[in-house]
């Protein structure tokens, strides 16, 4: 069922229910109006008639003579007068009889004064009528015929309101829900036209504070998402293509041309060193790329632990001695912890380290002596860590690509890369919620501030 369709329902049956209540509130009303004021009839009635038998102003005969003659044309009160003694009077009709008094009746109506009651569809009442100082039980009964048929004209009446109060609700109700769910429709249309060629389109947003607006920015948000991750997978798998195909190509080329013709054993040795060089610079180029892969994933995949940044720095400053044994590496620590806390941060260790080799590696190949000075301190909420160099130094153009993915400066030719690290080690920081700064000029060098919260 169509959420249209269920909001049609649920609203012409709540306000039916409700249409309903009412209805029956206003016949009720009306009938227990009808039943009193006939009563109140009745009353009067009886004690007219009462009043006239004894007081000798109307003999008995011609009061049944006027009842009967009235009785063939309208539904005339028929009255009967007693005695406390249950002796009879005066009565209007014998032969109908339409109370049939009995002397429990007469009782009742000596104890209570006065009594209301129906016989089928008649109403009567029962009263104590005082005449010169003696009591007297009079009872009056009549069809309100004129009543009942107001009644009838009522009920249908509001059978009547209730059927096409009942159409009405729901041809509104089916426009209210329409109406209302339009904008949703619209959102639907919009969003079948989004595809992975156009998605760049968004949905419109007509209201923002209202739930479908906000349902409208959040998609759009989302659609923010897809679109930047799809086109950093474009450009991933781009440069990734681009990167690789000269190593490639280099490597394929070298060997090619050795087994083109017989050479000599150094010619082979050369080419198998050459051979080497290449494939050593593939696999560093796929080792950065799975390093970036990983420095890609949501947070909460991320195993982390409570990592010391000085051993980590000094880990790292093991590896790159390690890989490149004519570099140079300093650290030192600009103030003493008296806590170790304010240099201990929650943190991935593999990703952490990566990142710092990448930018102690990235000193050293730029500074003339190949040395890359850090210096360790803390500040409020932060772990501080600066690596220098006084290297060659970047221009402000570099400083505003450096972590650009496949960037190269306009130093490229002082030292080899491939313009991932940058990129990697920007990545892993903001995965840590750590911030990176460059402060630098051509000429002067170049140092990395580093801040990441500790615990």
């Amino acid at each position: 069922m169509k959420i249209r369709t269920a909001l049609t329902l649920r609203y012409t049956c709540i306000t039916a229910a409700v249409f309903l209540v009412f209805i029956t509130a206003i016949y009720y009303v009306s009938e227990h109006s009808r039943s009193n004021a006939f009563f109140r009839n009745l009353k009067s009635e009886a004690i007219t008639k009462a009043h006239l038998f004894l007081n000798n102003q109307v003999d008995a005969e011609t009061m049944q003579s006027i009842y009967l003659n009235n009785k063939k044309f309208i539904d005339e009160v028929e009255v009967a007068v007693y005695d406390t003694d249950f002796r009879m009077l005066y009565h209007d009709a014998l032969q109908n009889d339409i109370i049939k008094e009995t002397p429990e009746m007469i009782e009742r109506i000596l104890q209570k004064k006065e009594i209301d009651f129906y016989i089928e569809d008649y109403q009567g009442v029962g009263i104590i009528y005082t005449f010169e100082g003696k009591d007297y039980i009079v009872t009056a009964a009549a069809y309100d015929g004129y009543g009942y048929a107001k009644r009838e004209i009522l009920k249908e009446t509001l059978a009547l309101l209730l059927f096409s109060g009942l159409t009405v609700l729901i041809i509104v109700g089916y426009l209210l829900a329409r109406s209302a769910l339009a904008p949703i429709r619209s959102i639907v249309k919009e969003a079948e036209n989004i595809t992975a060629s156009r998605i760049n389109k968004r949905l419109p947003v007509k209201n923002e504070k209202d739930e479908l607006g906000e349902l409208s920015l959040t998609f759009n948000a989302l659609l923010d998402r897809l679109e930047k991750s799809f086109n950093s997978q474009k450009m991933f798998v781009s440069n990734v293509s681009h990167e690789l195909r000269t190593p490639m190509a280099a490597l394929s080329a070298e060997l090619d041309l050795a087994v083109q013709k017989e050479r000599s054993p150094e010619q082979y040795q050369n080419a198998i060193h050459n051979a080497l060089q290449d494939s050593q610079r593939v696999i560093k180029l796929i080792d950065g790329l799975l390093n970036l892969a990983k420095a890609d994933y949501e947070p909460e995949q991320i195993k982390r632990e409570e990592i010391r940044l000085d051993e980590l720095l000094l880990d790292a400053r093991e590896l790159v001695l390690r890989a490149h044994p004519d570099f140079h590496v300093e650290l030192v620590f600009e103030q003493e912890a008296e806590d170790d806390k304010v240099l201990t941060v929650i943190g991935n260790s593999y990703l952490l380290t990566t990142a710092f080799v990448n930018l102690i590696e990235n000193n050293c190949k730029y500074s003339r002596n190949q040395t890359s000075f850090i210096q360790i301190s803390f500040w409020e909420e932060w772990s501080i860590i600066r690596l220098s160099d006084d290297g060659v130094g970047m221009s402000d153009k570099d400083k505003e690509h450096l972590f650009q993915l496949f960037y190269r400066g306009e130093n490229k030719d002082v030292a080899s890369g491939y313009g991932i690290g940058m990129t990697l080690a920007q990545k892993i920081l903001s995965l840590h919620k750590g911030e990176i700064s460059v402060f630098s000029h051509p000429g002067e060098g170049t140092t990395y501030v580093v801040k990441l919260p500790h615990i």
